[in-house]
């Protein structure tokens, strides 16, 4: 992956998680639907075909998805 597709998708990852935050401060989501909406995220990679290496992205951003679900956000300082 280009670096140009690392930084994009570090920028899509921070937005989206901002936007989760943004919904649930002004509880317009709550946090269990938030974590709804990741689990979805996860499941749409979960059984993913194509080539070895799309499959191994895949699983990858399943990982990712999980660790951002159990660990809380990545975009707020505690």
């Amino acid at each position: 992956m280009s670096d140009h597709a690392d930084y994009s998708g570090m920028a899509a990852l921070t937005i989206c998680e901002a936007l989760l935050l943004a919904l649930n401060d002004h509880k317009l989501l709550p946090e269990h639907e938030i974590v709804g909406v990741l689990q979805d995220a996860a499941a749409a990679h979960e059984n993913a075909l194509g080539t070895e290496a799309e499959r191994k992205a895949h699983q990858a951003v399943v990982s990712l998805i999980r660790r951002i679900i159990a660990g809380g956000n990545s975009v707020r300082s505690v």
